[in-house]
């Protein structure tokens, strides 16, 4: 039923597929471990196919990871687990989507990121994407005789555009819509205590003021109130993960900078940690010290903007965020200071970080660390935590409690908000985060103030952070390794996760000791957590529907990737 996975370089254990649902009740129910934070799928030619699942205890502790292998002839199928952890609607959905896997027992199984009509499935090993010149890089097609050019300009456009059978741009009906709205369907009503009830579906999104980006919320309405919801994804989507596969390790670096693109400091802390990982190498002391400090700034300012920003979901218009984004300016100096780029850093690499901070660069950190960042938070907190505007729109507007909040494998400010005290940084430390004492910020309400409270927690415990990392900071090199263009590493996987400001953000990266990823898969905070929407919203007036949307802090290029 369950055994090791013996394969070098690899861990966990490998279940069959029939005792799938078996193994994971158990996993969930007698060992604890509770919060399943991602689903990956993998595609070994020609024989298998593979499902990997990373569940954690959220009282603490290393993960748990398990997989499941079953033959690579269509249709390729898995029990679906989203009766034992709802988390997984949308990882599930996104590998059906990518790679074909089929999720037997899932109530809704759609394609996600990619468009209805999208023929095959991009991330198997035998799918070839338009403009497709070799599986990895650097694509020596690309210089023959030494003369360099753009493939672009050798394929003219729609040539390398495939279309399914017969089909019609100009007849075409999307049928995802069908499916769409076909799934709201279970919501619609006819009749109620004898009167006839009519309710309205409506669409908010994708370019809509409230809608953080293009995200699509698809709405049945009853009145105000809302009854059913879906969410509608995939507008930013460009398939990361395969143009993951395609590049170098080392090139991903900067491609991992653009997800999130308000923290491309903690977007490479993730992806150095699993590489290094399978690297086997250490981290430079000095380095540690400075990956913290950058990523704790990250933090802050985002959680700034993020307030700021909600003040214009409140109707509240600029004033506030042009304050929050004045502070953001600042850290973004440092950045800019430090990496060369004040929003694509491109700043960590395998062992340690690409650049020292300059002399003149650290007493500028101290400034902000010890004197305007402290007071700018204690004068956000009294201009707006009173706020009698704030309080009547969030203090006992429910989000959701904390056994929904683990069930959907939510992570970040929103778990926390729920009175779940789960913080990578404490309970399953990396890099040097268990040298630093700061508390892990819970609230217990879980309504909407506690989820905007619990962002002013959090920046001053950053501010801890903060001021013990600068204090500590030893000197010595920024790097164990020696700069290089290409890296080695040796065969096997990995999973990197780290508290970004949004929640979990892991990377799960297989080596076939190629200098290419086999596989590089980002497990996003945005997407995972958007898969309770549907949940938190049901019940709930329409208005507070874009406040509720806020408290997730959604960046599309994050969950769409």
């Amino acid at each position: 039923m369950v055994q090791a996975d013996a394969r070098p370089g690899y861990s966990g254990f490998i279940v069959e597929k029939d005792s799938l649902i078996e193994v994971a009740t158990a996993v969930r129910d007698e060992f604890g471990f509770d919060l399943m934070t991602a689903v990956t799928g993998v595609d070994y030619p020609p024989d298998k196919m593979e499902v990997v699942y990373h569940a954690y205890r959220t009282t603490g502790g290393p993960g748990l990871v398990y997989k499941v292998q079953v033959p690579r002839t269509d249709p390729v199928e898995v029990p679906s687990l989203i009766h034992l952890y709802p988390g997984v609607d949308l990882q599930e959905r996104e590998a059906w989507d990518l790679l074909g896997i089929k999720f037997t027992g899932h109530p809704d199984l759609r394609r996600i990121l990619m468009w209805e009509g999208f023929e095959g499935h991009p991330l198997r090993k035998d799918w070839k994407e338009g403009f497709y010149e070799e599986d990895t890089k650097p694509f020596k097609s690309r210089w023959p005789d030494g003369q360099f050019y753009m493939a672009e300009d050798k394929n003219p456009f729609k040539d390398n555009l495939a279309f399914p059978q017969n089909f019609d741009p100009e007849k075409w009906i999307p049928e995802g819509d069908a499916l769409l709205y076909g799934a709201l369907a279970r919501y619609t009503v006819k009749q109620e205590d004898g009167l006839n009830t009519d309710r309205i579906v409506i669409n908010m999104g994708p370019h809509h003021p409230s809608t953080h980006g293009v995200f699509r919320a698809v709405m049945t309405l009853d009145g105000e109130t809302i009854a059913g919801l879906k969410p509608v994804l995939g507008y930013l989507h460009r398939n990361h993960d395969k143009i993951g596969e395609r590049n170098t390790f080392l090139l991903n670096m900067p491609f991992t900078d653009r997800l999130d693109y308000f923290n491309s400091m903690t977007n490479n802390f993730g992806y150095a940690l699993a590489v290094e990982k399978l690297m086997k190498i250490p981290v430079a002391e000095r380095a540690e010290y400075i990956r913290v400090i950058v990523s704790e700034l990250s933090r802050i300012q985002n959680h700034l903007v993020f307030i700021g920003t909600l003040l214009n979901d409140l109707g509240a218009m600029y004033t506030p965020s042009l304050y929050a984004f004045e502070e953001r300016e600042l850290i973004l100096d440092i950045f800019e200071a430090i990496s060369g780029a004040r929003m694509m850093c491109n700043y960590f690499r395998f062992g340690g970080v690409v650049r020292d901070i300059p002399d003149d660069v650290m007493p500028k950190i101290k400034d902000l660390v010890y004197d305007r960042l402290q007071y700018k938070t204690d004068e956000l907190d009294r201009m707006l935590t009173e706020n009698e505007v704030l309080l009547s729109r969030m203090k006992g507007v429910r989000m959701i409690n904390a056994e929904d909040a683990i069930a959907y494998s939510i992570t970040g400010p929103v778990l926390r908000a729920a009175g779940v005290p789960y913080d990578i940084r404490r309970a399953d430390p990396y890099g040097i985060y268990d040298r630093f004492d700061f508390d892990v910020a819970v609230r217990y309400n879980g309504d909407l103030m506690d989820n905007y409270l619990i962002r002013i927690d959090e920046i001053r415990q950053s501010l801890r952070i903060l001021d013990q990392a600068i204090k500590q900071i030893p000197q010595g090199p920024i790097n164990s390794q020696k700069p290089q263009y290409q890296v080695r590493v040796p065969a096997g996987e990995a999973y990197g996760r780290v508290e970004s400001p949004k929640g979990e953000l892991g990377y799960y990266v297989v080596s076939n000791g190629k200098p290419n990823p086999w596989r590089y898969h980002v497990r996003p905070a945005s997407f995972v957590n958007v898969t309770a929407l549907e949940k938190i919203s049901i019940g709930t007036k329409i208005a507070d529907f874009v406040v509720l949307l806020a408290m997730f802090d959604m960046v599309m290029g994050e969950c769409d990737r």
